[in-house]
């Protein structure tokens, strides 16, 4: 996810790239498409990522670290509401995953709904408010939310002797 630091992952030299050829079984494990997931999402290939960590979360369904690698490929890739899923089932195992709210906070607010991303949002700056992008995040949301409250409210009342609009 743009808006986050780099999750810090390590990637191997060398690593198998075929994953992105489009081959229904690629080659390896959940933790080598794990890998070469993380790879391709450094690389700046969130789509093709996606496949890979999308095969390691069906593999390893469980997984928090897979989830979040998902989360953020799809993220990257322009699919919120596939993000949000995948962050929200984080949240639901692990409550306290402050990063896992603010991802599902990002997609939701990039989904269309303000209203759960504030939340979600919120709930990360609370654990984490030593944390910039949370905060920003955070009164972005809140500034779009005020913006629609204010569209949103019907126009004042016409004044004396004015055409009502």
């Amino acid at each position: 996810m743009s808006e986050a630091p780099d999750g810090g992952h390590d990637s191997r030299p060398g690593d198998d790239q075929r994953a992105g050829s489009g081959s229904p079984a690629p080659d390896g494990d959940a933790y080598s498409w794990y890998r070469r997931g993380l790879d391709l999402l450094g690389r700046g290939s969130p789509a093709a990522a996606e496949q890979l960590l999308q095969r390691a979360a069906e593999a390893e369904p469980g997984s928090r670290s897979v989830l979040e690698a998902l989360g953020r490929a799809q993220f990257d890739a322009g699919r919120y509401t596939a993000a949000a899923e995948s962050f929200r089932q984080i949240v639901e195992a692990s409550p306290s995953d402050d990063y896992a709210h603010f991802g599902l906070g990002l997609a939701l607010a990039r989904d269309g709904n303000p209203a759960a991303a504030a939340e979600h949002l919120a709930l990360a700056a609370a654990m984490r408010p030593e944390l910039p992008h949370y905060t920003a995040a955070l009164r972005s949301v809140r500034a779009t939310l005020r913006a629609r409250a204010g569209s949103d409210s019907p126009p004042p009342p016409p004044a004396a002797g004015e055409a009502p609009r």
